[in-house]
């Protein structure tokens, strides 16, 4: 819930000085990209310009979408992250994304710099991209920045669940340990990695260097907004504050976009299919469809595998397995018996809201943690990519199809949807919040915050 001292009075209208220039920052695959597509179309219709600051691959997605795009490092930069297979390895993922990253630093700041100064502007951020947001403070002291959490493992916490990649610290650890073992992850895999060229690049536009990278990203916003229910990830006494807690923003197909007449017709021809996919980016995929089509064809089903990159198809695929590039979750998935999956915190959202059993096969990021949170729901299974193989895939995948209280509860998670905040209150609860924090940054020293609102 969002905490303000001031969020309790009554808002007057907004004015037009009100509206404001965002400037969104992302860095990822479409998955990435999509849900911030969702809160920018309920920000421009309260009549806020909306600029996306992305990698050049999303540029089509995101002119399709309405917005103003502008690049974020090149797309080489991005390709040669999804190119390198350290992407999908759990100890090595961060520094691939922090060396497609390091080049952009300035970026932020150098379109903050560009903006007529008399407009009134904001950021919303990917974590990732929080510090290069900090740093376009140097040109711009007023800027409000808001961190926009997709999935609850972005927003570190020692307690419980707390996940640490694969590794699910167990409810009777102690507090003092879980921060021993923050610790050591930071002074072993996150510093190193980042705080070299974070601190180079902040010591060139005169800014002192930081001594802890999660530290100080969960510290640069002056307003944290999650991406996702209360009911998927409560609120953490240790998680940034103020906080806004959210919904899942899950991106919506295109008016008249259908399932392609292929697929159309081979989910027509026969039962149900398991729908199978490691997430539009994953280049490196090639053992997990493998040990699908063996686990596939060991339970006698149907499946489809989704992914834009054949070459990590088994070149030959019985008439029971379909390949697809890309289909529309939303027209898909009600008509599929399961979703195997890597986790995606999109992905994983979108089969909670069709209602069907999912198995989680994480392979890195918070593929892990959103994998849990399955568990925990009684909506799905999770299992180590590393350990998919055909025998176990084909044994953990038969127990949560012929599970009658997990296919309940996949129900009863899908009716609740319909009670989930909508972008419309999202959007204007960020706007309220943002508002309230800039009277209680301008009002008199002395002033109390109701009366310096009521001013």
């Amino acid at each position: 819930m969002l905490q303000l001292a001031e969020h309790a009075l009554s808002k007057p209208a907004r004015a037009v000085s009100d509206r404001a220039h965002v400037v969104v920052t992302s860095w990822g695959t479409a998955g990435d990209i999509r849900p911030f597509l969702g809160i920018a179309a309920g920000l421009q219709a309260r009549g806020h310009r909306v600029t996306f600051l992305v990698s050049p691959v999303h540029e089509t997605l995101v002119k399709q979408a309405g917005f103003v795009f502008r690049p974020m490092g090149t797309n080489e930069h991005h390709q040669a992250a999804m190119d390198d297979p350290d992407l999908w390895d759990e100890r090595k993922a961060f520094g691939v994304v922090w060396r497609s990253l390091r080049p952009s630093l300035g970026a932020t700041r150098d379109l903050i710099a560009a903006l007529p100064r008399e407009d009134r502007c904001w950021v919303l951020a990917h974590p990732i991209t929080l510090p290069a947001a900090a740093i376009a403070r140097t040109v711009r002291r007023d800027l409000q920045i808001v961190g926009a959490y997709l999935a609850p493992s972005n927003l570190r916490t020692c307690h419980d669940p707390m996940t640490v990649g694969s590794l699910r610290v167990p409810a009777w650890v102690p507090p003092a340990w879980r921060r021993w073992i923050w610790r050591q992850v930071d002074a072993r895999m996150i510093d190193p990695v980042f705080l070299p060229d974070l601190n180079t690049r902040r010591e060139a536009v005169g800014l002192a260097p930081v001594r802890g990278f999660i530290h100080h990203m969960q510290g640069a916003a002056d307003l944290s907004l999650t991406l996702f229910p209360t009911w998927f990830g409560a609120p953490q006494p240790d998680w940034p504050s103020p906080v806004i807690s959210g919904a899942f923003p899950l991106h919506e197909s295109r008016v008249g976009e259908i399932l392609p007449p292929e697929l159309n017709q081979f989910l027509a021809d026969g039962d149900a299919p398991i729908v199978f996919t490691p997430g539009t980016g994953h280049r490196h995929a090639s053992a997990y469809f493998a040990s699908a089509l063996a686990a596939t064809m060991r339970l006698g089903r149907r499946a489809i595998f989704l992914t834009p990159h054949r070459e990590q198809i088994p070149s030959e695929l019985p008439d029971t397995v379909l390949w697809q590039a890309h289909a529309p979750f939303r027209a898909l998935l009600p008509r599929a018996e399961a979703l195997v999956h890597h986790g995606g915190i999109g992905t994983t959202a979108e089969a909670l809201r069709a209602g069907i059993p999912q198995l989680i096969v994480p392979f890195a990021f918070d593929q892990f943690d959103n994998g849990v949170r399955v568990r925990e729901l009684g909506v799905g299974e999770c299992v180590k990519a590393s350990r998919a193989s055909p025998r176990r895939l084909a044994k953990v995948l038969g127990d949560v199809l012929s599970s009658s209280s997990l296919g309940a509860r996949c129900a009863a998670v899908a009716e609740g949807f319909a009670g989930d905040k909508g972008l419309d209150a999202l959007c204007g609860e960020l706007d309220d919040a943002l508002a309230v924090l800039r009277r209680q940054r301008d009002r008199p020293a002395g002033v109390a915050p109701e009366l310096a609102m009521r001013a």
